[in-house]
């Protein structure tokens, strides 16, 4: 809560200070993450994301977000002779702190960006069996908070507007095994100003 607390904080503060030149807006959208790790293999799987957003600045700019995400991986466990699928769900609050360049009008604008990114990890969901759990001992023990960076690029036409971001973890979600979060989101938002 305390998180929470602290980047609503943040994000109102730079709103005031960039109030000329102030966007704020909501988005939406879909991610597709997976686990790196050492020991499976592992697949992607589909998530959701939706937030705020608040952009202030002019051709450079700074824009701090605030979202809900779900996100996570399916493994393939090999485990005495045996193949077992098992999956990871993550409820995350992520806060990623961008810094970009745009390129074009208000009615049609184009940007990239790039920047860091905490997650804080709310709820985990796992399903491991008893048997990949006992041969992998720490398997489910996840940290509940990671750093990680974003990059991307977006649109903005009239008040909507569309990003393609890839994330990647810089810090281990379980050091044991050498996992590290990484994703694509495609999202869509709204401006209000």
């Amino acid at each position: 809560m305390k998180k929470i607390i602290l980047s609503l904080a943040l994000l109102t503060a730079f709103s005031i200070t960039t109030k000329a030149q102030l966007i704020l807006g909501v988005k939406a959208g879909a991610n597709f993450s997976h686990i790196n790790t050492d020991q499976f293999n592992q697949s992607t799987l589909t998530g959701y994301q939706a937030g705020i957003f608040v952009r202030g600045g002019r051709g450079f700019f700074v824009q701090p977000e605030l979202y809900l995400s779900g996100t996570g991986s399916n493994f393939t466990v090999q485990n005495a002779g045996k193949t077992e699928n098992a999956k990871v769900r993550f409820t995350n609050i992520n806060v990623p702190l961008l810094f970009g360049q745009s390129f074009g009008s208000s009615s049609l604008n184009f940007r990239i960006m790039a920047g860091p990114i905490y997650t804080g990890i709310l709820n985990i969901d796992q399903n491991f069996s008893d048997n990949a759990k006992a041969t992998y001992q720490d398997i489910g023990t996840y940290k509940t908070g990671t750093l990680g960076f974003q990059a991307g690029a977006g649109v903005d036409v009239g008040s909507i507007t569309f990003d393609a971001r890839y994330e990647g973890g810089l810090t281990k979600v379980n050091s044991a095994y050498g996992q590290r979060q990484n994703l694509f989101a495609l999202s869509v938002g709204y401006k209000f100003l």
